[in-house]
């Protein structure tokens, strides 16, 4: 069914949704005819299927069928901290980790960091990568949009995961342990956080911090993941690991 998210405490009145504006026009463009039915999802996880009962120029109507807990939100919230990669790879990241399940993406800056935007151009970028994973979201069955922010550096990023249950922390050398022990204990953890490194990989110094720090330095295998790919491997084997890919 399509999916809607609107937000606000008066999204169901009296049984019944209104919609407006864009959410009217999408409406439209999904072709939507009387009394089929659709989901509008509160953005906190939970659903409310309802059945189109109104469609004018200005306004559509649905009523109220069932509410009820979005299936699609995993049982662990999940942050992922990605080194801003350069081009549209930072597009994919934001579209298929809100496929897997992030609860959170936050773009930083470290070493290596290729792209270097300037802050006027950065906000743009976050607006856009805001879009595509709402987007991502609805076509998924997400309950959520996942937030989509950036921070200045490794440190605030590392400020912003310590708060995790778990956090794992990707490095391609030195001592670590496998990502598998890692997330192996992790069925009871209600928060992750997921750090990954930009196309030349993160300094010794950087993932020496990141211990200090608490993070569990972690081996994905022999092989070396590009940047946009690592965020999304690590964060689907704790998925599978949580049992949310059952």
């Amino acid at each position: 069914m399509p999916r809607f998210f609107m937000s606000g405490s008066n999204i169901i009145s009296n049984g019944v949704a209104v919609f407006r504006g864009s959410d009217l026009n999408h409406i439209k463009v999904l072709r939507i005819k009387l009394g089929e039915r659709l989901i509008i999802c509160d953005g906190e996880g939970r659903d409310y299927e309802c059945r189109l009962s109104r469609l004018g120029d200005n306004i559509a109507e649905a009523e109220l069928i069932e509410e009820r807990l979005s299936a699609g939100e995993p049982t662990i919230n999940t942050t992922v901290l990605v080194s801003l990669p350069k081009g549209d790879r930072a597009d994919f990241i934001a579209q298929k980790c809100t496929e897997a399940g992030a609860h959170e993406i936050v773009y930083f800056f470290s070493e290596h960091s290729v792209s270097r935007p300037d802050a006027k151009s950065l906000a743009k970028k976050v607006e856009r990568w805001s879009r595509i994973a709402g987007e991502a979201a609805k076509q998924s069955g997400r309950g959520i949009i996942p937030k989509v922010r950036s921070a200045s550096s490794l440190a605030e990023a590392l400020d912003i995961g310590v708060k995790a249950d778990l956090k794992l922390f990707m490095y391609e050398t030195g001592d670590r342990i496998p990502l598998s022990a890692a997330i192996g204990s992790a069925a009871d953890a209600k928060s992750a956080a997921i750090i990954t490194g930009p196309e030349g990989g993160f300094e010794k110094y950087e993932a020496d911090i990141a211990r200090v720090s608490g993070f569990t330095i972690c081996s994905m295998g022999p092989r070396i993941f590009r940047c946009e790919t690592a965020p999304l491997a690590a964060l689907t084997a704790l998925m599978y690991a949580t049992g949310n890919m059952d």
